[in-house]
């Protein structure tokens, strides 16, 4: 006997499902009851003489041949019905069955013939009308039962209505949120923003008193990641309000009206918990602008959906406490209806953390985690420049698994820095194999990025440079960390030393193997869009001067379409100048790894040795070969060091 707690989960999941679709399962017993009720009683056979109806031939014969069969000894076997004769026959050693219908109501001379040839016979009662109908509902009882289970499958995939459409019930999340404002770091200036809203929500008739209007609708800006949805959730965490949140996508279905069916269950339900907050997820999935081109008519779903969401957001009254918060990456191709005063008229930019702010959303995401004494947020939160509080959140969790893994009873400071490594680079991968003279290349390109990286002025200093393979499709890498801790600009000679480094890579092969590979493949793409912008978009050549040749939309996506607006002339003078610029670079980065080539071939060395190196034994080589060979250090960080020196004197 077996009671095991999996038996009884998966009668329960049995008993759920007839519960939950009655009228599958009355459809499904009917059939199976009528199943039955027609192989027992429908002809009086069974299953069983079914089957022995197939295994024989059958063959329709006249009542007075059946007769004149039987007269003759050739009938073995008869069943009797108020309509039908069935007669099983021995035609020469073969089974035959002989059926014959339209018989006379009443005949005497029947079984006082088959007695007489002493032949079996037996009487059966016949199906009647009640059968025949049976025969006929059951396709159509058959096609009711498919019909009723679809029409249950549409019900939960869109939500109730009729067959399903129109509500938003299901997909509305209502809850009132624990979340805080100390729970969002980084975000200090949006916080500001929204505090006003938290206070009407709570005092609402002070501001009515005043005759003030709140912003109806605040629309929450920014690249993925910065947590939109968590400053949401903490407003209404703040007020102790409902929040209903629903993604923009799902007011979209294949049914037209469907979307503008949901927008008004959505407000209604907010309106009967007012005050309430309403959230909207990805709200570009409905709000398009309709001016774009891309839709064709005006009455595709999307366009009501976001019409219904224009006259719903018009409907409210000033004394209605319901404000509705929205969020999105891309606020450039939102509807400009959607954006007047009176719907979304405030705009709050979620933008990447700054330094303070990177320090305090460490700080929040790693109060759960055991971390050692010796472990420097500050650190951390310099080199993750450019990152969102999703990647410094994803940071922590590596830098736990990581130490985990290694069995540790804390995380350290090697652990947080291999999880830096991760996000900027991607996972370690030891285990793939590649050959010795690959390994040469590698190191020597490597060397190469490093070297130049070093003695330019205005790149960013090397932390790491590894040839252990990493991420999708890198070989090696070398890592550079940022110094400062707020960087948002960068001026010319910034771009000109990034690409004297990326060409640095590309030159050591050619320098000190004598023949260029397609590990370089990626730096030169990077240093050729580098050089396009500097003349197309930032006015830092004399091809264009101080015109704009391409206008790219401002997209926290990234990767934006830049709109090109010159002529075939100026792309052709465009062209010239990038491969001359190159070109350019390219032979100064030589001239400078051949007067370092005892650096270079030092460092590839140790590195074909231990395979990584960090940013002081870099500099600790070049610095070697300058006293070596009695040079004038020419570390970019030395100069600098020096400069600050010679200004703290004059001053």
């Amino acid at each position: 006997m077996n009671n095991s707690p999996n038996n009884n989960t998966n009668q329960n999941n049995n008993n759920n499902f007839f519960n939950n679709n009655p009228l599958l399962a009355f459809a499904l017993f009917s059939i199976v009851i009528i199943l039955i009720f027609k192989a027992v009683v429908g002809d009086g056979e069974g299953l069983g003489n079914m089957v022995n109806k197939q295994a024989s031939a059958t063959k329709q014969v006249a009542y007075s041949d059946l007769k004149s069969l039987i007269k003759e000894g050739k009938i073995v076997s008869v069943k009797l019905t108020p309509t039908v004769i069935e007669a099983i026959g021995d035609d020469n050693g073969r089974k035959l069955r002989y059926v014959a219908q339209n018989i006379p109501t009443i005949d005497k001379e029947m079984v006082p013939l088959l007695e007489e040839k002493k032949v079996q016979f037996e009487g059966v009662m016949g199906g009647g009308w009640l059968s025949e109908l049976i025969s006929m509902m059951l396709p159509i009882l058959i096609f009711f039962a498919i019909w009723i289970f679809l029409a249950k499958r549409m019900q939960k995939g869109m939500g109730g209505g009729i067959l399903g459409v129109g509500k938003a019930g299901k997909m509305i999340n209502a809850e009132k949120p624990e979340t805080r404002f100390d729970d969002v770091a980084g975000v200090e200036e949006a916080k500001e923003e929204v505090k006003e809203i938290v206070d009407f929500l709570k005092y609402p008739e002070r501001y009515m008193e005043l005759g003030a209007k709140i912003p109806k609708g605040v629309l929450l800006v920014g690249p993925p990641g910065t947590g939109k949805t968590l400053l949401a959730k903490a407003v209404a965490g703040e007020a102790s309000v409902p929040f209903f949140s629903v993604s923009g996508s799902s007011f979209i279905e294949m049914f037209v009206g469907v979307g503008a069916s949901r927008v008004r269950d959505l407000f209604e339900q907010a309106k009967k918990e007012a005050p309430a907050i309403i959230f909207i997820d990805e709200i570009d999935a409905i709000g398009k602008s309709r001016a774009s081109g891309a839709q064709m008519g005006g009455n595709d779903e999307r366009e009501q959906t976001l019409n219904q969401l224009l006259a719903e957001m018009d409907g409210f009254g000033t004394n209605t406490p319901v404000i509705v918060l929205a969020a999105t990456n891309r606020p450039e191709i939102l509807d400009a209806a959607l954006l007047r005063a009176g719907r979304f008229d405030r705009q709050v930019l979620v933008d990447k953390p700054d330094y303070e702010g990177r320090l305090k959303i460490l700080k929040v995401h790693s109060k759960d985690v055991k971390l050692s004494d010796q472990v420097d947020m500050a650190i951390i939160a310099k080199s993750t420049a450019g990152l969102a509080g999703a990647d410094l959140a994803n940071i922590i969790n590596e830098a736990a698994l990581l130490a985990g893994r290694l069995n540790k009873q804390e995380i350290e400071q090697s652990d947080l820095m291999e999880a830096i490594e991760r996000a900027f680079v991607g996972l370690e991968k030891k285990n793939r194999k590649i050959n010795e003279l690959e390994k040469k290349i590698v190191s020597y390109h490597e060397s190469g990025h490093a070297l130049m990286a070093e003695l330019t002025e205005g790149a960013t200093r090397v932390t790491k440079v590894s040839i252990i393979p990493r991420g999708l499709g890198a070989l090696g890498y070398t890592l550079h960390l940022p110094d400062e801790e707020n960087r948002f600009l960068k001026q010319k000679h910034e771009l000109l030393a990034e690409i004297i480094v990326l060409l640095g890579g590309r030159a050591a092969e050619d320098v000190f193997l004598g023949e260029i590979s397609t590990g370089a493949g990626n730096d030169l793409q990077r240093a050729t869009t580098i050089i396009k912008d500097m003349i197309s978009v930032y006015g830092m050549s004399d091809v264009a001067g101080l015109m704009v040749l391409e206008k790219s939309q401002n997209s926290f996506l990234g990767g934006g379409m830049a709109q090109k607006d010159y002529s075939e002339k100026t792309a052709e003078k465009i062209d010239e100048a990038v491969k001359m610029q190159l070109d350019e670079y390219y032979a100064l980065v030589k001239k400078t790894l051949n007067e370092y080539s005892g650096a270079i071939e030092e460092m590839a060395k140790v590195l074909l040795d231990v395979e990584v190196i960090e940013g002081e034994k870099v500099r600790e080589i070049i610095e070697n070969f300058e006293k070596e060979n009695g040079m004038k250090s020419r570390l970019a960080h030395t100069k600098k060091v020096e400069q600050e020196k010679e200004e703290a004197n004059h001053s």
